[in-house]
């Protein structure tokens, strides 16, 4: 009974449903019986999961951009959700370097015209709505030591994509004070978290800029993997690991009030145990004895000075305590998983049904892997 079936027949909107992280969490939905709503541009990429799957075909998909507030809010009054997952944003690092105002535009305004079209919605005690917001775990103020940032840490941020994800989480918490928290002490109509990763590896990513997609590319073309940054350390996880953190706190805020309510309504880290922090020439390694033929290289470029954070944690222990949430797969699992899903998409040219059997494949594996483990939200409470 995966999150005690709360999403079984429930209208959930998906922010950013045509991304990488979005398709998958979008598919997951879909197999928890959930009514799906997606807002996103078309896909950046090509191929993309979200084609590969046919999820245009499996979800009520709109093409919108949100930070055009008028369009957005009509979206959220027609389908009226009673969850959301604001997974839409501008997400690479290096693009930010870029397209600043793009990324500040999409990532805060975005979450702001988001946040006031459901403030304008009309949910109610007996319509109450879950929201959660996806940030990244480079929100922080990032020192590059051996900490591990905790969600009371300072937010901050080196480059414009950190910053914005730092502001989107003081948005979050401002209005959530201002505008979510009733002054009698009663429930709020909206209740609103927010949810950091990053690091996150996993079959469809094809971004440019990231090294499991660079690193395939190359592999395919029979190129040598080429690595900006061989020694930073990151701590690997596959995307179903975040996501399982997302949908548990969507499902736990829907289900408790009260004193756990009020805990639910707060900001959540969801990472990787410590074995899964690795440098990224020792995720080239293993990517490659995966795969089964290729290497990798050391390159920089002048574009590549651009900063790179070398070392970034964080800690989970709010997590483990208060939902009683861990991390399923460990560094070998996930690369496994990762690159079967890439092999198999290869050797079937991005064949549909193929692909689609093997993406729900590797969700039903991992929730029979949580339930071995006996973790909560795949128990019934």
């Amino acid at each position: 009974m995966p999150f005690n079936s709360y999403y079984q027949n429930k209208r959930v909107l998906v922010t950013g449903s045509t991304g990488f992280k979005g398709s998958w969490l979008s598919m997951w939905l879909r197999m928890l019986g959930a009514d799906v709503c997606g807002i996103g541009l078309e896909p950046e990429t090509q191929p993309s999961v979200f084609e590969i799957v046919n999820l245009r075909g499996q979800i009520d998909q709109k093409i919108l951009d949100i930070r055009d507030a008028k369009q957005l809010r009509d979206c959220v009054l027609e389908y009226r959700p009673e969850v959301v997952f604001h997974l839409a944003a501008q997400a690479l690092v290096r693009r930010s370097y870029e397209v600043p105002l793009e990324t500040l535009e999409t990532n805060f305004m975005g979450s702001a015209n988001l946040l006031h079209a459901l403030g304008k919605t009309g949910y109610g005690a007996k319509t109450p709505c879950v929201v959660v917001v996806v940030t990244s775990d480079k929100c922080y103020e990032n020192r590059e030591t051996c900490y591990a940032y905790r969600e009371n840490d300072p937010v901050g941020g080196h480059d414009i994509y950190s910053m914005s994800k730092g502001v989107v989480e003081l948005l979050v918490a401002s209005w959530r004070r201002a505008f979510y928290t009733p002054g009698d002490g009663s429930e709020p109509s909206i209740s609103l978290a927010s949810c950091r990763a990053g690091n996150v590896i996993g079959g469809g990513d094809w971004s440019t800029d990231r090294i499991v997609p660079d690193a395939i590319r190359a592999l395919v073309h029979g190129e040598s993997i080429g690595v900006r940054n061989p020694g930073a350390v990151r701590p690997w996880q596959h995307v179903l690991e975040p996501l399982s953190g997302y949908l548990h706190v969507g499902a736990m805020l829907g289900q408790h009030s009260g004193e756990q309510g009020e805990i639910l309504r707060s900001s959540w880290n969801f990472g990787p145990g410590s074995a899964s922090e690795r440098t990224v020439g020792e995720l080239c390694d293993a990517i490659v004895q995966r795969w089964g033929t290729g290497n990798w290289s050391s390159t920089k470029t002048d574009r590549d000075r651009l900063h790179e954070a070398g070392l970034l944690k964080l800690a989970i222990d709010k997590a483990r305590h208060y939902l009683g949430w861990k991390p399923v797969w460990d560094f070998d699992v996930t690369v496994g998983q990762t690159v079967s899903w890439y092999r198999m998409d290869y050797e079937s040219n991005h064949d549909t049904n193929t692909m689609l059997k093997e993406t729900q494949k590797q969700i039903q594996e991992y929730m029979q892997d949580a339930q071995t483990m006996g973790l909560r939200w795949m128990t019934t409470e």
